[in-house]
This record gives structure tokens, C-alpha cells and sequence, in this order.
């Protein structure tokens, strides 16, 4: 028999914590369930300084902080790999590699992943000289010469973070102009050792069995540079994993689930909320809002 519970939210980073909190607090039994370690992208962030009341935080701490209060109001989170959910009319069944679970309602909040360049080598060198999280392998590229492949407010973060390790920093980015918040272009462009690289597509990674450099193209002239480095960090943005609620709730063309502040999907029961849902701004703070929301959706529909 599968255990049983109110409501069942799928992913335990900022929205997942959020709406397990709200739900324990009205009285529900919930269950959380994560596939690697609770907190999501926020803990690979050194500091967190956009979050209201809270003046500077680790993300790691911040997600520490959530953890903490959701178990101890009494939500049970279980490390598992969720395949899929099925609607049994009252029921919903939320399928794991750990055995199923049952629940009145469920909150989707499985986040999204790092977008890959799909370069040939990409994957096979993750580790050796690719990553996506700078603040988790830059240290291993104290002294030496990396690149950032992105435009955005994590390219910039990343460019800004690693430029306090390494000799110098390579910005990457396909456009003229950077995309990322003024303040973060005006505190790299400081940085003596960063240079930026811009409007050049990403030709080709070379390299023996690791990275050893990056060749570029102008995009205006068609002029190639070969930049060599010992490391990329890629950081050109993200994917919603709901690949596997596909036949469950309605997905955009970006594989986002569709869904309005209301954080309610197209499949009665089922709620969204966090990264993984269609929004315009995805933030630690709509984060946090989304799971309030959901959870009190939720709850409203069980008693209903």
C-alpha cells in the first residue's frame, strides 16, 4: 500500500521549502520529495543580498534556514527520483524510484537545470575544465585562465566571482551588449582581468581528454580566435525538468508549466510554483511567493 499524505510537492529547493511551510502551518501532512540535495540553485549562491528583511545571507545558509523550519513544523522530506504523477480521481499517485506515494493534491516545484552550448566534448569534459556552477568548482581554477559563456546576471555573477581566483576571465557572449543588471556590468567591467569577448558564436571546445581552449567566431567578420583556457563556465541559462508531467499537466514551447500567479495547472489537484512554471521574473523572492501560493491553493482544494 502506498503511504498517504495531504499533499505531496515534487522538488525541495526555494518554492518546494516555501509551500511545505504553508502547508504544515494549515495542518496538512506533507511529504517532500527531492532527487539530489534540498535547497536548489540558491545554495551554490556565495551571497544572497535581494532577499527583503534579510540584509546578506549565504545561499546555502538561506536554504539551511528553509530546511530547518519546514521539518520542524513536521514535513517529511524523502531523497528520490520522481518518474511521473497519476491522477486516481481523489487520489493522485506520485510515482519514485523509491516506491510510490499518494496524495489529495500536488505542487510541482522541480525548478530547472543549467542549459548546455551542445558542443561536441561538452559533456564528456563536465569535471574536466566544463562546469555550470562557478561557485562550486572555481576554487579548482585558482591561477589559471577561464572563460564564462553568457550574457545574463549569473554569467556577469560567475565572471565577478571568478575573477577573485583566477589569472583572467574570458566573458563570452553571442550579443553586442550584455544583458545582466547595470551594477554587475559596471563592477566587472573594473576587473583588470577580465575581457570581454562579445558577439562571437562558440565554434568548437578543443582539447586531448580536457578542455584547453575555446574558438570563437565574430559573428560580423567571421575572424576565429582561439582562447585558450582551463576552464568554461556556461551559463546561458535554463530548462524546466517536466518533461516527465507532460501527459499530466499543459507545458509551453519552452517546457514550462502553464500556469498564472494563481500557481494553479491545467489538471485539477495539481500546482505549480517556483522556476519551473510559466513567469516572466524568477526570483528567490517569486520563489518564495509561488510557494505560499501553492499551498494555500492546495489546501483550499482539499477542502473543498
Amino acid at each position: 500500500m502506498a503511504e498517504k499524505f495531504d499533499i505531496i510537492i515534487v522538488g525541495a529547493g526555494t518554492a518546494g521549502l516555501s509551500a511545505a511551510i504553508y502547508a504544515t502551518r494549515s495542518g496538512k501532512s506533507v511529504l517532500v520529495l527531492e532527487e539530489m540535495a534540498y535547497g536548489g540553485q540558491i545554495i551554490n549562491t556565495p551571497e544572497v543580498a535581494n532577499y527583503p528583511g534579510i540584509a546578506k545571507i549565504s545561499g546555502f545558509d538561506f536554504a539551511q534556514g528553509l530546511y530547518d523550519q519546514a521539518t520542524a513544523l513536521g514535513a517529511r522530506v524523502e531523497f528520490c527520483s520522481v518518474s511521473g504523477v497519476e491522477d486516481r480521481g481523489n487520489e493522485k499517485v506520485v510515482k519514485t524510484d523509491g516506491g510510490d506515494f499518494e496524495a489529495g493534491a500536488v505542487i510541482l516545484a522541480t525548478g530547472a537545470k543549467n542549459r548546455p552550448l551542445g558542443m561536441a566534448h561538452e559533456e564528456e569534459w563536465i569535471g574536466n575544465g566544463i562546469s555550470y556552477c562557478a561557485t562550486c568548482d572555481g576554487a579548482f581554477f585558482k591561477g589559471k585562465t577561464v572563460a564564462v559563456a553568457g550574457g545574463g546576471n549569473t554569467a556577469l555573477e560567475d565572471a565577478i566571482f571568478l575573477s577573485g581566483y583566477c589569472e583572467k576571465v574570458y566573458l563570452i557572449h553571442r550579443r553586442s551588449e550584455l544583458r545582466g543588471e547595470q551594477h554587475l556590468q559596471e563592477a566587472l567591467r573594473k576587473k583588470e582581468n577580465v575581457e570581454f569577448v562579445l558577439n562571437v558564436a562558440i565554434k568548437e571546445l578543443t582539447g586531448s581528454d580536457h578542455l584547453e581552449a575555446v574558438v570563437v567566431t565574430d559573428k560580423e567578420t567571421g575572424q576565429e580566435r582561439k582562447l585558450e583556457v582551463a576552464g568554461l563556465f556556461v551559463a546561458i541559462g535554463q530548462m524546466p525538468k517536466n518533461e516527465r508531467f507532460a501527459d499530466l499537466v499543459e507545458l509551453d514551447q519552452g517546457g514550462y508549466i502553464v500556469a498564472g500567479e494563481d500557481c494553479k495547472t491545467s489538471h485539477e489537484g495539481i500546482f505549480v510554483a517556483g522556476d519551473c512554471r510559466t513567469k516572466s521574473v524568477r526570483q528567490l523572492t517569486t520563489a518564495a511567493s509561488d510557494g505560499a501560493v501553492a499551498a494555500l491553493a492546495a489546501c483550499a482544494y482539499l477542502e473543498r
